[in-house]
């Protein structure tokens, strides 16, 4: 695949730096979607890819990609995002089935879940990012006419801003169980950053609420630049992960919410491609080997 222009880390939409990995997951989610054993349904994932100049030539469908699976990238780690993305549906509909009220997308990029899942009527589901991915998003989504199945409500705002007053303004109720999923985000930022919105969650949440979010364990992200997935990445579309994600030293966030009451599990992704019998095993020289996986629920108190 051809590779794209430079990419600008500063862009404000989704056409360069960050915003652009919101197109690359769109990407593979068409291309699950596409499959005959598809773990994930996105219909919309495929318009995101054809509206962006920035990702024009890049393929929709396996069959579109010379090596097929066999391919670090459209293959192996594309098969990566679609079992996240099957894994979190199933963890958003249990939470959004039992108590939570409301849902909130921590950096939401272009997640279409309030148009494709079967939420309960009654759910609103609150989509934070930065305005001009909304911005992106809904131009392709009114130009499709798409309605969502449930209440939702964009709320343009920076992570590493006043998010919290922007999420209240928009409706979002402290006191009514919620469930929340920072998916393919915490490892962006600093890790100070990261345990302000992890303390922050926790001080939004009462007890029912449940967080999920995708944490990296390695001690040395750079040690795997050679890595088949990371190489394929920035040779094939110009996207440079490792320099994207923060290097500093990651928090130890799940421990922090156990800490607090919650109780959490952390999981291998590779745990999940045995359960579904789809998905990444293990390899050498694996840039998929320190992602974890962590579900946590806010426990009631004790009588």
């Amino acid at each position: 695949m051809a590779g794209t222009a430079p990419q600008r880390t500063d862009a404000e939409g989704v056409d360069g730096g960050v915003g652009l990995t919101a197109l690359l997951v769109a990407a593979v989610r068409a291309i699950e979607t596409h499959r005959h054993d598809s773990l994930a349904q996105d219909p919309y994932a495929e318009h995101f890819v054809r509206a962006a100049a920035a990702c024009a030539r890049w393929p929709v469908r396996i069959e579109q990609v010379p090596e097929g699976d066999g391919d670090p990238l459209w293959g192996r780690f594309a098969r990566y995002f679609g079992l996240r993305t099957r894994v979190l549906d199933d963890f958003l509909l249990r939470s959004a089935r039992a108590d939570a009220r409301q849902v909130v997308l921590l950096g939401a990029g272009l997640d279409t879940r309030a148009f494709r899942l079967d939420l309960p009527s009654d759910r609103v589901v609150f989509e934070i990012d930065r305005a001009g991915v909304l911005a992106f998003k809904q131009r392709v989504l009114t130009d499709l006419s798409a309605a969502p199945r449930v209440k939702r409500v964009p709320v343009p705002a920076d992570l590493r801003a006043d998010w919290v007053s922007a999420l209240t303004a928009a409706g979002f109720d402290p006191a009514a169980p919620s469930v929340w999923l920072a998916e393919g985000l915490l490892f962006y930022l600093p890790g100070p950053t990261e345990t302000h919105l992890v303390d922050t969650v926790d001080g939004l949440t009462t007890p029912g609420s449940a967080l999920a979010f995708e944490a990296k364990l390695e001690k040395d992200l750079l040690a795997y630049r050679d890595s088949p997935i990371y190489v394929a990445t920035r040779e094939q579309i110009g996207i440079d992960l490792l320099c994207l994600f923060d290097k500093g030293p990651r928090p130890d966030s799940a421990g922090e919410l156990t800490g607090r009451g919650w109780s959490t599990s952390m999981h291998t992704p590779f745990e999940f491609t045995r359960r579904h019998r789809r998905g990444p095993l293990p390899e050498p020289n694996d840039a998929l080997e320190g992602n974890r996986w962590v579900f946590a629920h806010k426990r009631r108190p004790s009588r």
